[in-house]
């Protein structure tokens, strides 16, 4: 499993590419099986994001 947050404003377009693209990173990578690989995007919005 692989957990990406990142804020909101992507298209759905570009988060299906930014998925494909993490799963062939862990198939090359890692030795994951595409079919076993779950990939979530957790999308958080810029006002609930925070440096300190």
């Amino acid at each position: 499993m692989v957990t990406v947050q990142l804020w909101e404003g992507r298209t759905v377009e570009q988060k299906r590419a930014l998925v494909q693209a993490i799963t062939e990173a862990m198939v090359e990578h890692a030795g994951a099986r595409p079919d076993a690989l779950h990939v979530i995007l957790q999308e958080i919005p810029r006002e609930n994001w925070g440096l300190a």
